[in-house]
């Protein structure tokens, strides 16, 4: 009997929560069982393109399903795709994505880690680049592996038959992608690998492209997309509906308590590391109405605060949070910014573009029409508004954003 791994069956609990499919479920079985026999860790694969350097809780997903493997004392190996990220994987999209280069993919990388490991063990995690074995490869080989893969197959890709239907222009490059991440799982001998549910496509492609090299087939585990704060699109800092890794505890915790009620239970199964017990009463409280929702927010703010910070960082930020917007007070520290004194005064859009509260005069003239602007807590609601305070005050823009503006005199 092993020693370092759990019983089959306390792995699959683990393994199983939260996951959309898991493909074959009786491969994965099989795979665990002689991980056991042989006390050897499985190889669990996560492939990441680093396409930019920030992280918000949508990544996390899928990391922290790498995680529960590490813990499980299975062998975590994220693939940097450094060479990958060239090609750009139009995977969910309708168009061809802008390739990076071999240096921005780098450098993004660096940002990447450093966010990744809030999650990761980083002395348990096993990091390549796929530029070791795929820039290592000539023009025979890769005509080779184009040889192991149909055009048929590969339109069967839902993205690729949206833009085949409409005549939206595919690149050959394009077709690459997903035979260049199988390679990835070639190279490492993948046991496991773990995507989002638009990666399906490609984790299949991985299984077929190891069978061709004589490799045992991956088993494939996909995890949903988070919906973003907003409820509707899923999480992007394109959409502005994120929660970022990097964010402060104040902006983690208010931005968690902005979610709608139906997408807290998910958030609790996706994102935090609460038991399927607790997660199974707490949706049993909400459906029959024994709970208030808020309470259940403010839980769950605190636990992703204190998952990337600290415990005393998820208490002051909801002690922040009550005196900002229940007893309507203005927080204990804020940037603060320094204008000159003028006699002819300073507009407000002028301010609030200056101090990069807004990007542009329009966005900042939309927030002050919306009643979003105010200065020492008087709401201004003319957006020609002239500042000609010789003392300095406390601006607030939106419903977290302050500042201390400190006014200069000649």
């Amino acid at each position: 009997m092993s020693e370092i791994f759990p019983e089959i069956d306390k792995q699959l609990e683990i393994i199983k929560k939260g996951v959309v499919e898991l493909i074959p479920e009786q491969e994965l079985v099989k795979k665990l069982e002689k991980s056991r026999k042989e006390n050897k860790p499985l190889n669990i694969k996560l492939g990441c393109d680093p396409t930019r350097p920030d992280l918000h809780l949508g990544h996390s997903v899928v990391i922290r399903k790498l995680a529960q493997f590490q813990k499980l004392g299975h062998q975590a190996i994220l693939i940097i795709g450094d060479f990958t990220a060239m090609i750009g994987d139009p995977s969910g999209r309708n168009s061809t994505r802008p390739p990076l280069t071999f240096e921005e993919a780098k450098t993004n990388a660096e940002t990447y880690l450093k966010q990744a490991y809030k999650i990761l063990d980083p002395e348990k995690t096993k990091i390549v680049y796929n530029s070791e074995w795929l820039g290592k490869m000539n023009f025979q080989e890769v005509i080779s592996l184009a040889s192991k893969y149909t055009v048929a197959r590969m339109i069967e890709r839902d993205d690729f038959t949206k833009r085949f239907n409409s005549n939206t222009p595919i690149s050959l490059h394009e077709f690459l992608y997903p035979l260049a991440q199988a390679m990835d799982s070639v190279a490492i001998e993948s046991d496991v690998e773990l995507g989002g549910t638009d990666q399906k496509f490609n984790l299949l492609v991985g299984r077929d492209i190891q069978r061709e090299f004589a490799k045992e087939p991956q088993v494939i585990l996909t995890m949903p997309l988070l919906v973003g704060t907003d409820g509707v699109e899923k999480m992007s800092k394109s959409y502005g509906n994120y929660i970022g890794i990097d964010d402060t505890p104040q902006q983690m915790y208010g931005k968690t308590l902005s979610i709608p009620d139906n997408l807290i239970i998910p958030y609790f199964e996706l994102i935090t590391d609460e038991s399927v017990e607790n997660i199974k009463s707490y949706k049993l409280q909400m459906e029959n109405n024994s709970i208030n929702p808020r309470d259940l927010k403010r839980k769950l703010a605190r636990m992703i605060v204190e998952m990337y910070h600290s415990e005393q960082a998820a208490i002051n930020a909801e002690i922040e949070f009550d005196k900002i917007f229940i007893n309507k007070g203005i927080p204990d520290e804020m940037p603060e910014f320094s204008i000159q004194y003028s006699e002819n005064g300073i507009g407000i859009l002028d301010l609030i573009t200056q101090i990069n509260f807004a990007p542009s005069n329009g966005e900042a003239r939309r927030l002050v029409q919306q009643g979003g602007v105010s200065i020492d807590n008087e709401k201004i609601n003319d957006f020609k508004f002239v500042i000609n305070k010789k003392n300095d005050f406390v601006l607030k823009v939106g419903k977290r954003k302050f500042a201390k503006i400190i006014i200069i005199e000649e």
